[in-house]
Parts: C-alpha cells; structure tokens; sequence
C-alpha cells in the first residue's frame, strides 16, 4: 500500500496474526470492514479462503487487489501485466472530469480553484481511467485485471496528491511530490491463487456461517470514511458525481456509519456481534475510540466469553506537522468473542438496511 489509511493494520499484523489461527476446512476468513486488506491477506498467507466487504468499492477494489496472482493477471491481450501499466504510463492526457472538479481547472466551472492534482496530473488520471474502463468494455481485460489496474492507479494518484493523508480536503500550497509526474508501477503478485470473495455493501449483510472466522475492524472516531477517501471512490466507480464544497465532496451521507457516533457505536457494534453466525469473532478497537473498552467488554460479555489481548501502543493519526506535534500514542487491543454454537440473536427488525450488498468478485 502506498499510502496512509485511516485505522490501518499493517503496524499490528504479526500480533494481530497470531490470533487467526490455522485455516478451517471449508470455512471464510471474513474481513467485514476490509479497508486496505492488510488483515485479509495475512489470512490468505495462513491459509484461509477470504471473503471481504466494505462499504467503499475503493476499499474493496484495494484489498482484492493484494491477493490476486499472476495466473489471475495474465493480460493475454495487452502484452502482460508489465506492459498494460506502460501503455496507461504512455495514454494521451483527457481533460474529463478529475481535470474538471479536482484540479485548478476547477475554477473555470464552479468558481473554486482546486488543488488536489496538479492540471497535468489530473489530466493523466482522466486518461489511464478512461483507457482502463475502454479496455474493459473492448474485452481486452476481465474484471480482475481491471480492479488490479484501478487499485494501481490509486497508489499512483496518491503518490501526487496534494493532501495531507486523506482527501478530506486539499492543501492550500503544493507539495514537492505533488509535482512529480504521475506514474503507475506493476506490484508484486501472488504465486498462487487465494479463494476470495468480495462484496461491497452494508455490514450487517455480510454472508457467514457458523465455522467462519469473522474480523471486525469498525470505525473508531467521528472520522467517515466514505468522505475522506471520496475521490478514490470516483476513480473506482469511473463516475461523474454532483461534488459540493470547496471539497469537491460526493454524496457519501448514505454511506455514514453509526460507529462513528459516540451514542450509537456501543449499540450498533453489539447488535452487529449479535447478528452474526459465526462462532469466534476477532474485534480490533483502540483507546482512541467512541466506546469506554470496559462497557465494550461488559456489553459483549452478554454475547459469549469475551477476552480483551493488548496489541501495544501506535501513533494516532496525524493529518499534519501540529499534530503531530501534539498527538499522543493510542493503545490497541483485540477483543476475542466465542459462543456456544447455538442459533444466533437477530438484530432488531425495525433496523433500517442498505440494499444487500454487491457481489463483486469470486475467484479461485
């Protein structure tokens, strides 16, 4: 991964690895709030076939991406994986909507100068999308090569953006690296195929059954994450969405997570523990977050045995130099919820949900 994400793991892989455990026949490491897929793929390493969701595409796209191998991304077509990113490299800048909404050509159609990418840079993400989602349509490349390319390019657009961590918003003065030309580059892809299944869509519609391992890293804080990382969801969808704000924003309201409330994260997470099938669940959460670790453990205690692990100390999120002049550490833990195998508890029925969620990929 090439950039930072919000609550991601690969600082606590090792230790959060040590409590997967060997694979179970038949059964789904399931990564509910996959993100990047840091956690996923240390699952697949062990083993286990995986199955990932997220509300994000962007996140979904980013994760299935790490555990795709080369006989998955052959791209028979275009000469191989290598030579697919070189002609994306090498594609004629478009002045479609990237150029338009996010960089200062903005401020001929709206008013406000934006200053996420530099024109030039916008105007070759324009290009390398447009290029992917032609290939696609042709048949040149199938569903997988197409999500590899995508996530590529978001590592290549966040090497060149002009943010301080997230596209929550853009900064004032362009930065050193926001000049560089944007360049995709090929990762390194898996020797052997990993049995992965993907949805994008509401958490509580996750697919599990009873010998499944569920992991459950929800939303600590206010952050959300469907507006700090709305750009990577317009690359993914290869849409052209009303923005608003000097921001540029997409609609994301629908896509608010309650674990971003402090009156509603304890409930909400219960509710979700309660829902599920799965015997064992592995819950990562942080001293930073909306619930007192003490009312978690009583609250999920009421589920099954509950067993709190301490994973050790980071360093909280820090969008710029003053805070990270002021920011402390945050102590992470992951909390261990088993059951008897009995018929679960079922969430409350006057729960409003979002559509079931998408499949967007199974593969072998």
């Amino acid at each position: 991964m090439t950039f930072r994400y919000i609550g991601s793991k690969s600082r606590l892989i090792d230790q959060i690895t040590a409590y997967i455990g060997p694979p179970r026949e038949g059964a789904f490491f399931v990564d509910a709030f996959c993100g990047t897929g840091v956690v996923a793929e240390a699952a697949a390493e062990l083993g286990w076939s995986v199955r990932l969701n997220d509300s994000l595409h962007s996140a979904v796209i980013s994760a299935g991406a790490r555990l795709i191998s080369h006989d998955q991304a052959a791209f028979q077509c275009l000469g191989g994986y290598a030579d697919a990113i070189a002609k994306l490299n090498a594609a004629r800048p478009r002045h479609g909507f990237i150029w338009r909404t996010y960089s200062p050509a903005s401020v001929d159609s709206c008013g406000i100068e934006r200053r996420y990418f530099t024109k030039e840079n916008a105007a070759r993400i324009d290009a390398m999308r447009g290029l992917i989602a032609e290939w696609k349509e042709a048949g040149d490349i199938d569903e997988i090569e197409e999500r590899l390319l995508i996530a590529d390019l978001f590592g290549a657009l966040n090497r060149v953006a002009n943010i301080a961590g997230t596209f929550g918003c853009f900064l004032s003065k362009w930065t050193s690296q926001s000049q560089e030309r944007i360049t995709m580059r090929p990762r390194a892809l898996k020797a052997n195929s990993v049995h992965v299944e993907a949805t994008v869509g509401d958490v509580f519609d996750v697919p599990n059954n009873t010998h499944d391992l569920v992991y459950l890293d929800p939303p600590y804080t206010k952050r959300q994450y469907a507006s700090y990382y709305h750009i990577l969801e317009t690359v993914a969808l290869g849409d052209e969405p009303e923005v608003e704000g000097v921001s540029g924003l997409r609609p994301w309201k629908m896509l608010a997570s309650d674990f971003c409330y402090k009156t509603r994260a304890l409930k909400t997470l219960s509710r979700l523990v309660q829902g599920l099938s799965a015997q064992k669940v592995l819950l990562s959460y942080s001293s930073e977050g909306h619930i007192c670790m003490q009312d978690m453990k009583s609250e999920l205690s009421k589920i099954g045995t509950s067993t709190m692990h301490p994973l050790g100390a980071i360093g909280r999120y820090r969008p710029n130099k003053v805070a990270s002049n002021t920011a402390s550490d945050v102590n992470e833990f992951l909390v261990i919820v088993e059951r008897p195998v009995t018929q679960p508890l079922k969430p409350q029925q006057n729960v409003a949900k979002l559509n079931k969620p998408l499949l967007v990929e199974s593969y072998a």
